[in-house]
């Protein structure tokens, strides 16, 4: 290998590890950019530094609005700083050069990407999970990354439900209410929602509701509207979400609309009507992508609500959840 490629090697390494170090989840790379790189000429070198992933009931409830705790004296934590995301699940053909890739495409070529993430840290004692959600909230609540994000929204949304909850909503970014009330999943779509909860037999209170954004995408000029997370937003916030995941540690995860699962999977995924119903992976974790609780409420027929319940009765089935005849059979005498 050539001195200046050696060189040049060495600074994109270096360059990728201070992104990491800014919290930065994934970067995305060119399929041919990675086969151009493995290509070339290898020589042996130690690996990259990464970070130790191993930190180290009746759970408690948080809500986003207030982000005091009300229990006992918990026992004092250390602060807890968001997870540094480092090799993709159990890749490991994802080697040094194809870490040093850091080829951004062009947005007329939009090629699949590759959603980099660390694996799962051990699990928290019930009091000082508790405390570190209620520590991370204090974080999340103070979280300026996006600047011009922190500067429109009225609320930071850091999600609520059950802190040991089987399952994890991921939802896009709140929303115009969600923004005024500081809450997760609050209008007619978190109407919707809600009932699809309790039809499941569940309720808010014992799931986790988040989303990849924590703060409303800002729409200059039209204040009632909502938009897109941009890639660079949801690389900056996506951190604390994998924060949340790491505290909780959800046995399923729901990826709830297109724009979620292209978030959690990476851009260039297949289309959400390929996606639903089928389980992915995030993080080691079954993911199942289904329809936002707002299409439905844009297309009222029974087909569509029939897909989403059965994409919740393969939820409730991987978190070992009871289902009963009458759940089984929603929809199917209504058409």
């Amino acid at each position: 290998m050539s001195s200046a490629y050696s060189q040049l090697l060495d600074a994109t390494i270096a360059h990728l590890e201070t992104l990491k170090s800014r919290g930065v989840g994934w970067v995305p790379v060119r399929r041919e950019t990675l086969a151009s790189i493995g290509s070339a000429p290898q020589k042996p070198a130690p690996p990259l530094n990464s970070r130790d992933a191993g930190r180290t009931a009746r759970p408690g409830v948080l809500d986003s609005a207030n982000p005091s705790v009300s229990m006992e004296r918990l026992a004092p934590v250390p602060p807890i700083a968001p997870s540094t995301p480092t090799p993709v699940r159990s890749e490991a053909a994802l080697s040094r050069w194809s870490k040093a890739a850091a080829v951004y495409p062009s947005a007329s070529t939009a090629p699949k990407t590759l959603r980099v993430s660390a694996p799962l840290p051990a699990p928290l004692p019930l009091e000082a999970r508790v405390a570190a959600l209620a520590e991370l909230q204090t974080q999340i609540l103070g979280c300026s990354r996006c600047a011009h994000l922190a500067v429109s929204r009225h609320s930071v949304v850091f999600g609520a439900g059950d802190s040991h909850a089987k399952i994890l909503f991921v939802g896009e970014a709140p929303g115009v209410e969600e923004d005024l009330s500081g809450h997760p999943f609050v209008g007619p779509s978190g109407e919707l929602l809600t009932k699809i909860l309790i039809a499941m037999g569940l309720g808010r209170e014992s799931v986790f509701l988040s989303s990849l954004l924590k703060c409303r995408p800002d729409t200059p000029g039209d204040a009632a509207g909502n938009r897109k997370p941009r890639p660079d937003e949801v690389s900056s916030c996506i951190p604390w979400l994998d924060r949340q995941i790491d505290l909780i540690q959800p046995q399923v995860l729901v990826a709830l609309g297109a724009s979620a699962a292209e978030g959690l999977l990476g851009k260039g995924t297949a289309a959400i009507t390929q996606l639903r119903g089928s389980w992915q992976s995030y993080r080691g974790i079954p993911l199942m992508p289904t329809y936002h609780p707002a299409y439905l409420l844009r297309n009222q027929a029974l087909s569509e609500k029939r897909k989403v319940w059965e994409d919740m009765l393969q939820v409730l089935e991987r978190a070992g959840y009871p289902i009963s005849t009458k759940q089984r059979g929603f929809f199917l005498t209504r058409e």
